[in-house]
């Protein structure tokens, strides 16, 4: 009874070990082997020449990167959620002001290689030289101050469109034109690309807008790279304000440049002393030259600079003369006295 028993026992323990070897382990963060399988493989790939700068771990120009291996780790996760190649997603992964985003090369690509729609196709539209009003925002003396400017171009309307398999209609993009680059300030920034080829960005522009729309899993919630250096998403709703990335740098430019405004010292007032060095008989001044010492020795404090005695003296005479106008008559009546012996002139 306990012989076949024995015998599939040994035939078990023979396989185990077999089948525990050809275990299939995935990259990823459900459990401690997948998680280290993945570690393994991102940091192979940061010792690649053929990545970016972003995922390797020594930089040319900023020296050790940190973030290197995590960066290759995120890269990783994502190629495995869409089926795509790792590397390929490292090469059309941009980081433009701290965010990720694809590049429109790479998101065109995602569309035709889906298989839910047709090869994506553009029309474009010429519709002649239009004028046209745009506002320009600058901080003044850290103010924020808009004009309105204008400007004729070449308006240009383009449109990408495709064919859905499954019902077979005709679904379109909506229409980008240069009037709206204009207006949206992409066309006007330094180095933008609108001025000298239109044609091309309107293309990247509507196909970023199409993935958006009917493709959103694809582009993982991310934006083209052209889209993030035109656009922020400052709002916490998520809407577009009108702020590029021009506008940010050069506010950081300015408040880095302001000039530090120190307050004003307070002007010296004469110490008690020498309010009262005028002879309030004779006018004259008693003791000019020592009359800063004694009030400093009496325990006054420095106010810093001090003025001379023939610069009190003017002062003193000044506001004296302005505070009474009578007194200075007084007193050259009384100096006239004494020259004279106290007899009065006729």
């Amino acid at each position: 009874m306990n012989a076949p028993a024995q015998q599939t026992t040994l035939a078990n323990m023979r396989q185990q070990p077999q089948q525990e070897q050809h275990a299939i382990v995935s990259m990823g963060f459900r459990n401690e082997q997948s998680f280290a399988l993945m570690q393994r493989a991102a940091k192979l790939l940061s010792s690649s020449t053929l990545v970016p700068a972003a995922y390797r771990p020594w930089d040319e120009k900023k020296g050790d990167n940190p973030n290197a291996l995590a960066n290759c780790v995120v890269s990783l996760n994502m190629a495995q959620r869409m089926g795509a190649d790792p590397l390929m997603v490292m090469q059309n992964l941009y980081i433009v002001e701290g965010r990720p985003s694809w590049s429109s090369q790479w998101i065109i690509a995602a569309i035709n290689g889906c298989g839910r729609f047709s090869p994506l196709r553009f029309d474009l539209k010429d519709l002649g030289p239009k004028e046209v009003e745009y506002e320009v925002t600058k901080w003044v003396d850290r103010q924020r101050v808009t004009s309105k400017h204008k400007a004729t171009v070449q308006n240009l309307e383009c449109v990408a469109w495709a064919i859905e398999k499954e019902p077979g209609a005709r679904i379109d993009s909506p229409k980008v034109s240069v009037e709206m680059a204009v207006k949206e300030g992409w066309y006007g920034k330094s180095g933008s690309k609108w001025q000298t080829m239109p044609e091309v960005m309107l293309r990247y522009r509507t196909a970023s807008f199409f993935g958006k729309l009917y493709a959103p899993e694809l582009l993982m919630g991310l934006q083209s790279a052209e889209e993030v250096h035109d656009i922020i998403d400052v709002n916490p709703d998520g809407s577009v304000a009108s702020v590029t990335t021009e506008t940010m740098r050069s506010t950081a430019r300015e408040v880095r440049t302001a000039e530090v405004v120190r307050p004003e010292q307070p002007a010296a007032t004469p110490a008690p002393a020498q309010a009262q060095a005028v002879d309030q008989e004779t006018g004259e001044i008693k003791g000019t030259a020592t009359a800063a010492p004694e009030a400093q020795q009496q325990g006054g404090v420095d106010q810093g600079w001090q003025p001379t005695a023939e610069e009190l003296a003017e002062i003193q005479a000044r506001e004296l003369a302005e505070a009474n106008g009578q007194q200075t008559t007084q007193t050259h009546t009384r100096r006239e006295r004494a020259f004279t012996g106290g007899m009065e002139c006729p």
